[in-house]
């Protein structure tokens, strides 16, 4: 394969190398050696070129979905806020019409309350009214029967 003998033809040029004394470096043909850095990347098989694509890819579609996910999780907790909200507000609007319901029972006792005080006032102004009427005609009876 090409690319191992692009690769023992670099390693070589790195052995054959000047070492810089007291150090771990060595001066090397720097055109040599970027010849053959370039040759290898040319040589690479298309698989790894596509390989190298892909994880890029991979690498944008995960950031898309992060931001999907948090598009989604924000949406989701707006969502939840407003059916807590709404629920306040039927539990709201629910406690009032109770109230509401109770005030109605109220007054509405107050009333029957009120309207048998009236009717029992009427009958007895009636029962009195009656029994004076009564008592006339007794006293008128009883004149009566005197003549």
């Amino acid at each position: 394969m090409k690319i191992i003998a692009l690769l023992n033809e670099l390693e070589r040029i790195f052995h054959e190398g000047t070492h810089v004394p007291f150090s771990s470096k060595i001066l090397v043909n720097g055109d040599e050696g970027l010849e053959i850095i370039h040759e290898i990347m040319h040589s690479l098989p298309d698989e790894i070129k596509q390989a190298q694509w892909i994880k890029e890819e991979r690498k944008k579609i995960l950031i898309e979905a992060q931001k999907e996910s948090e598009k989604i999780l924000n949406d989701a907790e707006s969502k939840i806020r407003g059916m807590v909200d709404e629920n306040q507000i039927t539990q709201s609007a629910y406690a009032e019409a109770q109230e509401i319901r109770k005030k109605a029972e109220e007054i509405s006792r107050e009333i029957r309350k009120s309207t048998n005080e009236y009717a029992d006032s009427i009958l007895r102004k009636v029962q009195t009214d009656l029994k004076s009427l009564n008592d006339t005609i007794e006293e008128n009876r009883r004149s009566l029967k005197v003549k």
